[in-house]
């Protein structure tokens, strides 16, 4: 390489590590302007921080990472209820959009350790979550919608366990009864997580945007790897509870098309699912992770395979303009 190729190459990683800096600053001092399709430093940032960038009309952004805002809402809900027995704090919520109320959530008495440190983990990550999102987005951030973490025959959670012959009708499903219950909760949303990121990735024109939703991404899958592996470690020695999780798949895979995109916790790639062999990560023949559409991760959040603005965990739909399940 010559004298003025390496400067050029230094010069290209100096300005993109520059990006990153101006991103993360102050807790992400940005607000994106859907109207103006421009990225604009927020936060009292000077006008020195501020990076104008002229993306084409159809950029669309704020679109998927306010989608995305939606979901880490929930997850943030559940977990910070589970773990600590209070939601998100008032100053997380507002925005654009209508602000719905929590339906429901109450702490785990957790009897083992390991999953009790697991779950105020997972809490914090999430709620860390919707705060760098909400500071990404400035202005633009849409407000938390309605969420459905409650317990009772008709709540989100008695329905998907319902769908997976968890429970029969008119029985509960109660979430924070115990570990198990946690987990098996838990585990009805890491997977969409993962699936719903990697699905979006390809429609975020930023790179310095793309760069922290990989980041999300990986985050939401060591959680899902962790809630597997938790899972099937307990499930060894209770069978019931191996199929339970399975069965969430399962459900989770009518939901979502006719396209499988769902694996269970045991079964490896190819093998039957009730074998006992861990299948920790779900993924197709290259061990690649499987991607789901905004509207196939929409049907599984609204617990329908129909066309949907709303229902399930979101019983008035998610705010911003992505907001109709249909795989």
């Amino acid at each position: 390489m010559s004298k003025l190729d390496l400067l050029e190459t230094l010069e290209r990683r100096s300005e993109k590590q520059e990006e990153r800096r101006r991103l993360f600053r102050l807790g992400g001092g940005f607000a994106v302007g859907a109207a103006a399709g421009a990225v604009l430093s927020a936060c009292g940032s000077s006008a020195g921080d501020a990076v104008a960038q002229n993306p084409p009309a159809t950029d669309n952004d704020p679109a998927v990472l306010n989608f995305a805002l939606n979901l880490e809402y929930l997850e943030a809900q559940f977990y910070s209820f589970a773990a600590f027995g209070t939601g998100l704090a008032d100053a997380d919520l507002g925005g654009q959009g209508t602000r719905g109320a929590v339906t429901g959530g109450r702490a785990v008495n957790f009897t083992d350790p390991v999953v009790r440190a697991y779950a105020r983990e997972i809490a914090n990550d999430e709620i860390a979550h919707v705060r760098f999102l909400r500071s990404a987005l400035g202005t633009s951030a849409v407000a938390q919608p309605a969420i459905d973490v409650g317990v009772g025959p008709n709540s989100a959670f008695s329905q998907a366990a319902r769908a997976a012959g968890l429970i029969s009708a008119g029985q509960t499903f109660d979430p924070y009864a115990n570990d198990e219950n946690f987990l098996l909760a838990a585990y009805i949303f890491e997977d969409v997580g993962v699936t719903a990121y990697k699905g979006a990735s390809p429609l975020i024109n930023s790179k310095t945007y793309l760069e922290a939703a990989a980041g999300i991404l990986a985050a939401e899958a060591y959680h899902a790897g962790l809630v597997r592996t938790v899972l099937y470690s307990k499930g060894l020695a209770t069978p019931s509870l191996r199929t339970g999780a399975n069965a969430i798949s399962d459900a989770r895979d009518s939901l979502d098309g006719s396209s499988r995109l769902d694996q269970g916790i045991t079964g490896d790639r190819g093998l039957p699912a009730d074998t006992a062999a861990s299948n920790i990560f779900p993924g197709d023949a290259n061990a690649i992770a499987f991607s789901r559409t905004t509207g196939q991760v929409l049907n599984i959040v609204y617990l329908t395979a129909a066309v949907a603005t709303g229902g399930g965990f979101f019983p008035s739909g998610v705010n911003g303009t992505i907001n109709r399940s249909g795989a």
